[in-house]
């Protein structure tokens, strides 16, 4: 841990300096408390830093939460072991990329008997905090169970057994990326008619115990919970292409979901803070979590260590190091063919700023969460299924 102000410390080693300056924009403004806290993943984000913890008393940033509320991972321990699966993994992803819809803005033609009681759940839930969803996207029912694009993935991975698990990586799709935009800028709009100076501002913030502020909760809630349930339901859907591929039903061993874009009401240091996670996840001591590599590259089932200065945080992930234009200037179809070697994925140049190299090296980012996490598992993946 580094500590670059009494308001701003990072776990980081690899960081631009960037970075470091909108950290520590983010880090001044006036509730933050005690201090925010970057992740070893930390890189530019909107507004505030992605791969951040920002603790805040009585406000909100709804930009330092994120536009993919509730974004995150879920991951099943599977009762095979690599000997146990067929040779062609080209026919099991294939099967997943039926089974889930795909890309941005994709959704499913009809509502599937697993979904029916996870979309009533949410209707009651929606009710309970007083807004229809469908004012924000009118397909929102078809949209649980998919996965959407950009790093977003479904995995079958092997750990260090050679037990198989599955894992993906999705959020809140459409319906949560309309929520977020629109509170964003109910925010920035309460800035401009109470001239309110912002250093940046996708800084606008909202303050508890206003209507906005209150209305925002609610509907947070809600896509965190949507964001939960599709992850859910995807799993579900994988679950059954597996049992089919392999011919036996999966058991599972192990079931294990978890937010890295939320905000949360915590205690730290003495005070109740709303503490917003940036592409981080919640790692009180014991805690099982979930940190994704890249394309390509390694991913970790960790146990939380409860570190008081990062709230009780660790990262999300790699994190970026080149931005997607950037990357598809700097690397090749080939060179993601390199990288992708053994593994079962679609072939196709639309994933180049995916490649594990426009990323940071997973195990330094792991080396540097040293102090925030254990490492339970290490997993290698084996098929990969991704939008464009």
């Amino acid at each position: 841990m580094e500590k670059l102000s009494s308001r701003l410390v990072s776990w980081a080693s690899l960081i631009d300096e960037k970075t470091v300056e909108q950290a520590r924009t983010s880090s001044t403004m006036p509730f933050i408390y005690p201090h925010l806290a970057l992740m070893p993943d930390a890189h530019l984000g909107l507004g505030a830093t992605v791969g951040s913890v920002i603790p805040t008393l009585g406000a909100i940033m709804p930009a330092a939460v994120g536009v993919d509320i509730g974004c995150g991972m879920i991951a099943v321990k599977t009762q095979f072991a690599a000997s146990d699966l067929p040779g062609d993994r080209r026919t099991l992803r294939e099967q997943i990329e039926r089974a889930v819809p795909l890309s941005a803005g994709k959704a499913n033609r009809k509502i599937v008997a697993t979904a029916e009681p996870r979309i009533a759940e949410l209707e009651a839930l929606a009710e309970a905090k007083g807004f229809d969803p469908a004012g924000y996207a009118g397909n929102w029912r078809e949209q649980l169970g998919s996965l959407g694009s950009g790093n977003h993935f479904i995995e079958v991975s092997l750990d260090e057994t050679d037990a198989v698990w599955l894992f993906l990586h999705s959020g809140s799709r459409g319906v949560g990326n309309k929520i977020a935009q629109h509170h964003i800028k109910v925010a920035q709009e309460l800035a401009r008619k109470w001239w309110i100076e912002l250093p940046d501002r996708d800084l606008a913030y909202l303050v508890e115990g206003t209507p906005e502020f209150t209305r925002y909760i609610a509907e947070l809630r809600w896509a965190q919970h949507f964001a939960l349930l599709n992850r859910e339901e995807m799993m579900d859907r994988l679950i059954r292409q597996v049992s089919e591929w392999v011919g036996t039903p999966v058991e599972e061993r192990e079931r294990i979901n978890c937010h890295h874009n939320f905000t949360e009401s915590e205690v730290h240091f003495g005070k109740r803070v709303w503490v917003s996670r940036k592409g981080a996840i919640q790692a009180d001591a014991g805690r099982t979590g979930l940190i994704p590599g890249s394309m390509g590259t390694a991913s970790y089932v960790v146990e939380g260590l409860g570190h008081p200065m990062s709230l009780n945080s660790s990262p999300h992930g790699a994190g970026r190091s080149y931005s997607r234009s950037a990357a598809r200037r700097e690397f090749t179809h080939e060179k993601l063919r390199e990288a992708m070697a053994g593994i079962e994925f679609r072939d196709t140049d639309a994933f180049i700023d995916e490649i594990p190299q426009a990323y940071k090296p997973i195990d330094r980012v792991m080396a540097d969460a040293a102090s925030l996490v254990s490492v339970r598992h290490t997993l290698r993946q084996i098929v990969n299924v991704k939008g464009d």
